[in-house]
C-alpha cells in the first residue's frame, strides 16, 4: 500500500468514527494542553486527523462547540449531596464537588464560567445548589447572591491555583530577598507563609470561612437550621 493511499485510508476511518463526543474530547484535551485560545475548528480537526468540514456535521459552529464543552465539564461533576443532612454540610459538599471538577479540568473551567448555559447538564449544578440555601431558609434574592459568592470564590481559588493570579499565589523565596524589613515590616516578618501554600488547606480555610458568615446570615434572618 503507498502512503498516499494509506493516508486516505486513515482520514477515511477516522472520519467514520468522528461523534461529537470524540470532537468534545478533543477540544477538552487541547484546552488543557494550550489553553482556550488555542481552540478552533481547523485545530480541532488537525487533532482528529479529519477534515475541517466534517466537523460541521456534529458540532454547527465554535460557539456550540465552547457549549458542549462547559456541558461535558458540568455533566462530570459528582455531587454526593444528602438532603438529610444539615445545609452548611450540604453546601461544603456541592462546594468540592464543583471544586474537584475544576481541578480535573481547570482550564476548561474557565471556558464553563464564560457561557450561558440553558442545557439540563449546565442547569443541573445550579438547581442543586440554589435548592439546598432556598430549604436553608433563605428567600430568592439571598439565595442568587449566595451562590454567585461560591462561584466566585471557587474560581478565584482555582485562578490561584493554575497561577492565572500571581499576585497573591506563593511567593518565590528569591523574590522576598530584596524586601527591606524597615519598609515592609509584614512582609519580611511572614514571608514563610507567603512562599507556601497548601491549596487544600486554602480552600478549606475559605469555604468554612463562607459558611460561617451564612450560618450566622440565616440565624440573623430566622432562617431554618
Amino acid at each position: 500500500m503507498t502512503r498516499t493511499l494509506y493516508v486516505r485510508q486513515r482520514v477515511g476511518e477516522n472520519r467514520l468514527m468522528l461523534s461529537r463526543t470524540r470532537i468534545v474530547d478533543a477540544a477538552i484535551a487541547l484546552i488543557e494542553r494550550a489553553g482556550a485560545d488555542a481552540v478552533s475548528m481547523r485545530g480541532i480537526a488537525a487533532e482528529l486527523g479529519v477534515g475541517v468540514m466534517s466537523l460541521y456535521n456534529h458540532v454547527p459552529n465554535k460557539a456550540a462547540l465552547l457549549d458542549a464543552i462547559s456541558e461535558s465539564v458540568l455533566s462530570q461533576i459528582e455531587f454526593t449531596d444528602d438532603p438529610s443532612a444539615h445545609w452548611t454540610d450540604r453546601v461544603r459538599m456541592q462546594a468540592r464537588a464543583f471544586r474537584q471538577i475544576a481541578h480535573h479540568y481547570p482550564r476548561s473551567t474557565m471556558v464553563v464560567f464564560s457561557r450561558q448555559l440553558h442545557s439540563t447538564a449546565g442547569l443541573l449544578p445550579v438547581e442543586r445548589a440554589l435548592a439546598t440555601l432556598r430549604d436553608a431558609g433563605f428567600e430568592g434574592e439571598a439565595a442568587v447572591r449566595m451562590l454567585r459568592m461560591f462561584v466566585a470564590y471557587i474560581v478565584g481559588s482555582l485562578l490561584r491555583e493554575v497561577g492565572v493570579t500571581p499576585t497573591f499565589a506563593p511567593v518565590r523565596d528569591e523574590a522576598l530577598v530584596e524586601v527591606d524589613p524597615a519598609l515592609f515590616p509584614e512582609v519580611s516578618s511572614l514571608s514563610p507563609y507567603l512562599t507556601s501554600c497548601d491549596h487544600d488547606e486554602e480552600f478549606e480555610f475559605g469555604l468554612e470561612l463562607l459558611v460561617q458568615a451564612m450560618a450566622v446570615r440565616a440565624e440573623k434572618r430566622g432562617a431554618r437550621g
